[in-house]
């Protein structure tokens, strides 16, 4: 047992440590070299989050496993908007007045819609992760525009993603002065991506030995215990912006996990290691992610609020997921 859960769960607690370190080394190398605030926010913290799926999953589909490469994403997603945006709502109702965070609502359903029926139609070869990546680029630019101009419509997805993450960890706002010589930061976010790719093998690792000690398919290990394991950053920002109320903000570091997922994630998974989505996620698992997806988009455009007993029922969802898909 020891040899299954000590991989495991290391490797899970290299991969946040080291994404942290990783982004705040970045931020300060950002940060000295004079790039912008908003585009180091928008950029390298909003992205930070997203580092242990993105390790995971792209170690996974190098190691022939699959079924945890595209049961990290997707679970991922199930879990954001069931578990996670649950939660927070159980702390504190969720406000979404942003017309930015119900446009990028849309967005996030469109995607993964087109991320279905892709992988529904074909393998994920790299021309698919290469657009996927464009396209992810394009909505960054377009965020970055947006934000620059102030718009009216409030914050967007990518903005509040970012700020969770700060409120979080006052050590990643870009525009504090580096504390640091720029060679330092520079070794800190080098350790940081060492520590990422070994608690990446680490925890792929484990995830294999756990599905085959116990029966269980890697699809399942991956849409549940990887999952929720990588989501844990998504979930510890959005449940601090819950307690101290910001709705908007927990609700858009969702959205903009869920986005970054399926065009980053994916993106970068198809291009470094093409391969087919296994047939178990294409028929349940893809479905019920744009169930639970449009559900909160649901939740956006009309109530404009996500409320207690809805965040009770998103969890009561989660559970009955889990239930549905475990042997």
């Amino acid at each position: 047992m020891l040899e299954i859960w000590l991989p495991l769960i290391g490797g899970l607690v290299l991969l946040i440590a080291g994404g942290e370190l990783l982004v705040r080394g970045a931020v300060e190398v950002a940060t000295g070299l004079g790039v912008s605030p908003l585009v180091i926010g928008l950029t390298l913290v909003g992205f930070g989050t997203s580092t242990p799926e993105l390790v995971t999953s792209v170690q996974a589909a190098l190691s022939d496993a699959p079924g945890i490469a595209y049961g990290n994403i997707v679970g991922s997603n199930i879990a954001n908007v069931l578990l996670i945006v649950g939660a927070a709502a159980m702390i504190s109702p969720m406000v979404v007045a942003s017309a930015a965070l119900r446009r990028d609502g849309a967005v996030m359903m469109a995607v993964a819609i087109v991320f279905s029926v892709i992988a529904f139609a074909m393998p994920l070869g790299r021309s698919v992760g290469a657009v996927f990546i464009v396209a992810l680029a394009a909505y960054i630019y377009l965020a970055f525009r947006q934000e620059r101009a102030s718009a009216p419509a409030g914050h967007g997805a990518v903005y509040d993603k970012s700020l969770a993450l700060q409120e979080t960890d006052a050590a990643l706002l870009p525009d504090a002065p580096p504390g640091k010589p720029l060679p330092v930061s520079a070794l800190i976010a080098l350790g940081g991506l060492v520590l990422v790719v070994f608690g990446g093998r680490f925890l792929v690792d484990g995830a294999v030995l756990l599905a085959r000690g116990f029966g269980i398919s890697e699809t399942v290990i991956g849409l549940t215990i990887v999952a929720v394991g990588t989501s844990m950053p998504e979930f510890v920002t959005s449940i601090v912006a819950g307690v101290r109320k910001q709705g908007d903000v927990a609700f858009g570091n969702i959205v903009g996990s869920n986005i970054y997922n399926i065009l980053g994630i994916g993106g970068f998974t198809a291009l470094i290691a093409p391969g087919t989505v296994p047939a178990e996620i294409v028929s349940f698992d893809n479905i019920v992610m744009l169930g639970v997806t449009l559900a909160l988009v649901l939740f956006a455009w009309t109530g404009l609020r996500i409320a207690r007993w809805e965040g009770a029922v998103l969890l009561g969802g989660y559970v009955a997921y889990v239930y549905a898909i475990w042997p």
